[in-house]
């Protein structure tokens, strides 16, 4: 009896202890997996400004399906963004002191969080510039938006704006920390923009520390506030804009481009900026010297003009022509531009060269603002005006036989510096001095 007894027992416990261990097996293979985030940029002890594309990776092992959301505590400030394998945050530091602000960010799956990644930064804001050169410059570019690729203008956009940066600080003597390029949505995407994310603007290496951001329209309408704010506290400033995106308009109306009673508008990388909200932006701008440059299709409408140097209707006014200001439309209100997805929008690339080479230098207005050279002496003193590269830009368009399919564009300038009128100085804008 005895010896069944314990039989009876070496079966049981045989019998339990795989069952036992089988559950607790499938217990362990069920209980969830914490996710796992990592920092990309800023550095530890990095010192920042302005504004700052913080980003990074996460993971879950249970699959990346489950990532909720990346949570980001700076000093007490608390920021909930989407969970993504990749994710950034635009975080603003205008207003903020200098000083040490430390980072606390972590994923969660919906049950448990990650491990919490601790990052130590200095925040550091340049003061007013104490010199005589007060200029400042912003760059806005977006470019990869659509979903469809057959209507992504590449990165060639982003490119060209930093090649007009880095001349402007070589040549006309801008500081780096005065120049603001914002492009698509902070992140530069593989296979020349057509491809997926792979690192931030700020990330990458580059040759100059501007500051940059994404093309959303807070960002441009926060810079322009920032640029405002500083430039109008000098009697001499200088400022310089340059928009280039995909105009807003209907290419299968061809007479009009469904913008007879509209107003011009460009797109940005959440939404659409039109030319009246542009002027509002620069309305309290009191700086003598501002060149606005919108390179878009049917971007004509910014500048108030229509077509063939004809003014807009006055109700359909832009606010952003004023004294002191020129402003220049890469095509007109009612046409196409045109843009290479390397090299940038084609009216620019010809006005920029036009002053880097040079050979604009002359090229005054002729009929119809198209433009043409000069061979009097009296118009060429080895500088480029902004006027003279429009013309020269213009009249290439018109009539240099490699842009024949572009001759369509009309570029619009509406000229008011220094000051508006039919009798106005002809003395014409050189950036920099």
């Amino acid at each position: 009896m005895k010896k069944k007894k314990i039989v009876a027992l070496i079966i049981a416990v045989a019998v339990i202890i795989p069952i036992i261990f089988v559950y607790s097996t499938i217990e362990e293979e069920e209980k969830n997996k914490i996710p796992i985030v990592t920092v990309s940029y800023p550095r530890e002890g990095s010192t920042l400004s302005k504004i700052v594309i913080i980003s990074g990776t996460a993971s879950d092992p249970d699959g990346d399906d489950n990532l909720i959301e990346i949570e980001i505590l700076i000093d007490d400030e608390r920021y909930l963004i989407d969970g993504n394998s990749k994710w950034s945050y635009e975080w603003n530091t205008y207003d903020l002191d200098d000083g040490i602000y430390n980072f606390y960010i972590r994923a969660w799956d919906g049950v448990d969080y990650s491990e919490t990644e601790e990052i130590k930064v200095r925040v550091q804001n340049p003061v007013i510039v104490e010199n005589e050169e007060h200029k400042w410059a912003i760059f806005v570019i977006a470019s990869n938006f659509p979903d469809d690729n057959d209507s992504k203008l590449g990165n060639g956009g982003l490119y060209f704006a930093e090649n007009m940066a880095e001349y402007f600080v070589r040549n006309y003597d801008y500081s780096t920390e005065n120049i603001i390029i914002l492009f698509d949505d902070g992140w530069i995407r593989e296979d020349n923009g057509y491809g997926k994310p792979i690192y931030t603007l700020q990330e990458r290496k580059r040759k100059y520390d501007f500051t940059y951001a994404g093309a959303f329209k807070g960002n441009v309408k926060l810079s322009i506030d920032y640029v405002i704010n500083e430039a109008n506290n000098f009697d001499d400033s200088e400022v310089f804009i340059w928009i280039s995106s995909h105009g807003y308009g209907d290419s299968s109306k061809e007479c009009f481009g469904g913008k007879l009673l509209e107003r011009s508008a460009v797109f940005l990388w959440d939404d659409i900026l039109t030319d009246d909200e542009l002027g509002d932006m620069l309305s309290s701008l009191k700086s003598e010297k501002t060149c606005v440059i919108v390179d878009a299709c049917y971007s004509g409408g910014f500048a108030d003009k229509s077509i063939f140097n004809l003014p807009e209707f006055f109700t359909l006014k832009s606010g952003i022509p004023n004294p002191g200001r020129i402003v220049i439309a890469g095509a007109s209100k009612f046409r196409l531009g045109y843009a290479s997805t390397t090299k940038g929008p084609l009216f620019s690339q010809l006005w920029f060269y036009g002053i880097e080479s040079g050979k604009a230098d002359g090229f005054i207005s002729g009929i119809l603002n198209i433009g043409r050279p000069t061979r009097l002496k009296f118009f060429k003193d080895g500088k480029v005006s902004v006027e003279e590269a429009f013309f020269y830009a213009r009249y290439n368009i018109r009539k240099n036989p490699d842009l024949t399919d572009y001759k369509k564009m009309e570029p619009q300038i509406n000229d008011q510096y220094p000051n508006r009128g039919f009798l106005r100085s002809m003395k014409g804008m050189v950036l920099g001095e």
